[in-house]
């Protein structure tokens, strides 16, 4: 089978600094132990095995950063690359907790850009995925003055008055598609409103890639945790503007015979915070097979 295999991919910047960073750590004698991460330091199941086996335990994102904070008495803490909010920060220094940041330069100038925002009085609507940990942190700059907003209703939930000073930026993961109508809708209720798109550069650059390189692909594949933000937006880019059949796969064993069938060649590419070795299996193999056998059992 042809394979097309989409550049760039894979691991962005802020994802290696982060990383390397909770590697030395856990290499250090000196840092206080046990060593814990508030959730997945990046959103890849495979990274964060990988990091248990330097002895870092990512404790479960399953409620509030603050929340997981509050379970832990001693040794040091790794804040994600997705950022936390100054309280989880004051209250980890509360507790004595040895504090190691890793949070994404990208997000951070987020962060910065809100706090002097509020400073000159503007209130913020803030575009992205509830539930993920980056709006959590980046809301928790500015609580009462930052608005989630994720679709239209949230955005008609929202009452602030025709004459507030009011600024619009964004969740870096997600994808200028994604945003473009919301913007657009906010500049007609609110003509004043002073547009700030945060989207990552390395997001954008890998999501205009895959639609453009996929052009000559008849299925693709895109090789990232379900969990992850940047994977499922790459999804959807090669769906709503390439146009193709696109799957999001974990690893090599989540490709079934059904997904090659009638394809002469595969797109692959990989979320931000996906193992580079785990897209090199998956484009391994699809070279590997032979067209005319598509449909047949591995």
């Amino acid at each position: 089978m042809n394979v097309i295999s989409i550049t760039p991919r894979g691991f962005c910047y802020g994802v290696v600094d982060a990383v390397e960073i909770a590697k030395k750590v856990a290499q250090d004698p000196n840092a206080p132990r046990p060593i814990y991460v508030l959730g997945q330091l990046v959103h890849n199941r495979h990274m964060v095995e990988r990091l248990a086996q330097y002895g870092i335990v990512s404790l479960e994102n399953t409620s509030s950063r603050l929340d997981l904070l509050e379970g832990i008495e001693s040794g040091t803490v790794v804040f994600t690359a997705h950022g936390v909010s100054p309280l989880v920060k004051e209250r980890a220094r509360q507790k004595g907790l040895h504090c190691v940041d890793t949070t994404c330069p990208d997000v951070d100038k987020t962060h910065v850009l809100i706090r002097q925002l509020v400073a000159d009085g503007y209130d913020i609507f803030y575009i992205g995925r509830k539930g993920h940990p980056e709006p959590e942190g980046a809301i928790g700059e500015a609580p009462g003055h930052v608005f989630l907003i994720q679709d239209r209703e949230d955005l008609d939930a929202v009452a602030l008055p025709q004459t507030a000073k009011l600024a619009v930026t964004t969740q870096t993961t997600l994808s200028r598609w994604d945003t473009e109508d919301l913007i657009a809708e906010i500049r007609a209720r609110f003509p004043q409103v002073q547009v700030y798109t945060e989207i990552c550069t390395a997001t954008q650059l890998r999501q205009e890639a895959a639609v453009r390189q996929s052009v000559g692909a008849d299925v693709v594949f895109v090789v990232g945790d379900k969990h992850s933000s940047n994977s499922n937006r790459l999804v959807d880019v090669v769906r709503n503007q390439a146009g193709k059949p696109v799957y999001l796969i974990d690893n090599l064993a989540d490709i079934s015979p059904d997904m090659l069938a009638g394809a002469q060649t595969a797109g692959v590419t990989a979320g931000s915070s996906t193992p580079s070795d785990l897209t090199r299996e998956v484009i391994r193999f699809l070279q590997s097979v032979q067209p005319a056998a598509v449909g047949a059992a591995r």
